[in-house]
């Protein structure tokens, strides 16, 4: 009976090309990526040769080996004006900002909100004046912040229990300045009275000011201090939880 030879009845992968290897019809290959099939027996001839192998699928594009644009942990890739770029890690608390179209990201810092707050409790001790002049409450109402930031702002605010017997009782908020109790708010030496605000008999009391004229990142101390409009005596209590003062550091975007 004669003998029919078919030939491969499959596919036969022999893995990647090698030059000493024989190759009969239907062998495939990979080379370069892409993969070839025998179509004529041969040894050492390049799957890119025509006459011995047809070309099955070609390589597809290779991605970017980023490992060389981003070297430390943080990092973070986009795309400049030629091609990939790396942006290193930012600081802790900042977010990442565009710049608009045609602009590099970077990194910006949180503007607005609220930088720190110092609080002063009343304490236990009340206070009181019959003096037509101001003076000082002390510690009770006295708060020191050290701001941040030379262009931010200081928001000052107070709440007490005034329990004036007769007459009004007036009250200003004070900074590191001058002691003429003037009104205007010097930035260097003594004491400066920066606003008066007034409350009038017995009742619940609070105000509030924002120091626009920080000036520095010096330490800022803050008093409240009290007089009367008649001389009579004046109570001012200070002995419940309700009285405090309290500094505010507000980012100066806000104004």
């Amino acid at each position: 009976m004669a003998t029919l030879n078919l030939g491969n009845i499959k596919l036969n992968w022999k893995g990647a090309y090698s030059g000493g290897t024989a190759y009969v019809v239907d062998d495939v290959v990979s080379y370069s990526g892409s993969s070839y099939i025998c179509k004529l027996a041969s040894t050492g001839n390049l799957p890119t040769d025509g006459t011995y192998w047809d070309q099955m699928s070609s390589a597809g594009t290779n991605g970017t080996d980023l490992t060389s644009t981003l070297t430390t942990q943080g990092d973070i890739v986009y795309r400049d004006g030629s091609g990939l770029a790396r942006l290193a890690a930012g600081t802790s608390g900042q977010f990442l900002k565009t710049l608009g179209s045609g602009q590099n990201p970077t990194w910006g810092d949180v503007a607005g909100g609220i930088k720190q707050i110092k609080f002063s409790s009343a304490g236990t001790t009340q206070y009181s004046t019959s003096s037509s002049s101001y003076t000082d409450v002390g510690a009770n109402y006295q708060v020191t912040i050290t701001p941040t930031s030379a262009s931010n702002r200081i928001l000052i605010y107070t709440q007490f229990a005034d329990q004036g017997t007769a007459g009004r009782t007036y009250y200003n908020f004070e900074k590191q300045g001058d002691s003429s109790g003037n009104g205007d708010l010097i930035a260097n030496g003594g004491w400066a009275n920066v606003e008066n605000i007034v409350g009038s008999g017995n009742g619940f009391t609070s105000g509030m000011m924002v120091d626009n004229s920080i000036a520095s990142t010096n330490a800022l101390t803050y008093k409240l201090r009290f007089k009367n409009s008649n001389s009579s005596n004046t109570h001012v209590n200070v002995a419940d939880s309700i009285s405090f003062m309290m500094a505010m550091e507000l980012d100066g975007g806000l104004f």
